[in-house]
């Protein structure tokens, strides 16, 4: 399993990846300072390191010329940061970043990013870990599902909105997010797609034995887990 250390000193935020990377396969350390992510390098290195850039004491831009300097340009170092100007990332890339994700992120694109910085590295990323949630089970790799310890028959959209929920619980996912992320397409307004999908979802959970509502409506915003 790839050890990713997460460099983020706000308590929520090191939590929300910590989920995202552990729903991804990943095994996920926090260091809430760089001292303290100095600290921990010292004691072996990740495989990839998730970087914030406002740290206090020992900031981010540092400790990347830091791990730069004495521990090689073998490390994948991923920015997290709420700064978006172009000139900003340009100037961390040049300074040896490997990839900069702008604050607020989707959980699904760090996952992906992750990946995708490791595969570049020559490291394979870890096969997805099953996702669970309460009794459902998620296998991404095969795309089954499972409620009770009974398979699921869904739908190739039922299984993109159950897969895209469990990964991040606690997120409320609007219909026009679940409709551009699922379906892959601009969402035009009135479109009762992804309501008839959630109903059929909400069917199917309830003829495998889930008697308790798994999927709540957020009136006036979307869905999430309950």
């Amino acid at each position: 399993m790839h050890q990713i250390l997460i460099v983020e000193d706000e308590p929520d935020i090191s939590t929300l990846l910590a989920k995202i990377l552990s729903s991804a396969g990943y095994h996920a350390k926090q260091a809430f300072s760089g001292t303290e992510a100095l600290l921990l390098l010292g004691q072996g290195l990740p495989d990839l390191i998730l970087l914030d850039l406002m740290l206090p004491g020992l900031n981010g831009e540092t400790l990347l010329h830091e791990i730069r300097e004495t521990m090689g340009s073998d490390l994948p170092i991923i920015i997290l940061s709420a700064k978006s100007s172009l000139k900003d990332k340009v100037a961390l890339l040049q300074h040896g970043a490997d990839d900069y994700i702008t604050k607020p992120f989707e959980p699904e694109e760090v996952a992906a990013r992750v990946a995708a910085a490791l595969r570049r590295s020559g490291k394979n990323p870890a096969a997805p870990a099953a996702l669970s949630y309460k009794g459902l089970l998620l296998y991404p790799d095969s795309r089954k599902a499972l409620a009770n310890g009974r398979e699921l028959s869904l739908t190739a959209h039922e299984y993109g909105i159950l897969h895209l929920l469990m990964q991040a619980p606690e997120k409320v996912y609007s219909r026009e997010r679940l409709y551009e992320l699922v379906w892959e397409g601009g969402y035009y307004g009135e479109n009762n797609t992804v309501n008839v999908h959630v109903s059929n979802l909400r069917k199917k959970l309830k003829a495998a034995g889930i008697t308790e509502e798994y999927i709540q409506t957020v009136y006036g915003i979307g869905f999430k887990l309950c």
